[in-house]
């Protein structure tokens, strides 16, 4: 296998070497594609302002969280991905909550401001709150939704649920569902032409309730 061309390695050793030259306690997150490192939560927004305004990599991919179950702690790492156009080269950042119970991390949207959507998304799926956000609301499931659905308790195939709109309700001909259009699990059928393959829930009972279009 032929090596990596030099612009794309360069940048990766520098950037590490750079953040822990400013940020001493951010060590080295193993990692098979991009540089990545971890910091503590105290340092993390310094250190993103930094790869942004120091390091060149001015856009922000992605903000996310990961739940490493109820048995561990730190429970949850919430992780940036961050690109550099001018050197075409990736950095993740990643940074454990200190409270496995309510999960917390301030916010980057001030950064960038496509953090907010993000931010949010992060907070609905998986329930860590981003401290300074200027809206933080579910964004995926209705308020009042008691549950997380990125949570590694929840399962595949949803909880029981009330639904808040009663018309939905209705057709469904139920007071409660497992989660909104039934949930998973998915499953596609190996060999089909792939505009038929796109996973379909294991449970279409909600769908075969549905009436058909006149012109079905």
């Amino acid at each position: 296998m032929s090596a990596a061309p030099a612009a794309m390695t360069a940048p990766n050793a520098d950037v590490i070497a750079a953040v822990q030259g400013q940020f001493p306690a951010a060590t080295v997150r193993p990692s098979s594609d991009h540089p990545a490192l971890n910091v503590p939560a105290a340092d993390a927004i310094a250190a993103l302002q930094f790869l942004r305004d120091a390091q060149g990599y001015t856009y922000l991919t992605d903000v996310t969280a990961i739940d490493w179950s109820a048995e561990k702690s730190p429970r949850f790492t919430v992780v940036w991905h961050l690109y550099s156009p001018a050197q075409h080269a990736w950095v993740r950042l990643a940074a454990d909550c200190a409270d496995d119970v309510n999960p917390a991390m301030p916010t980057c949207s001030h950064l960038w401001a496509g953090a907010n959507w993000m931010e949010r998304e992060t907070y609905d799926l998986l329930g860590v709150k981003f401290d300074g956000h200027p809206d933080l609301r579910r964004i995926l499931m209705w308020e009042g939704y008691p549950f997380h659905p990125l949570r590694k308790e929840f399962p595949l195939a949803g909880l029981p649920t009330d639904l808040p709109d009663a018309e939905i309700a209705a057709e469904v001909k139920v007071g409660a569902i497992a989660a909104p259009m039934a949930g998973g699990p998915f499953v596609a059928t190996p060999g089909e032409p792939m505009s038929d393959a796109e996973p379909r829930a294991k449970d279409e009972s909600w769908n075969e309730r549905r009436p058909k279009p006149d012109n079905a």
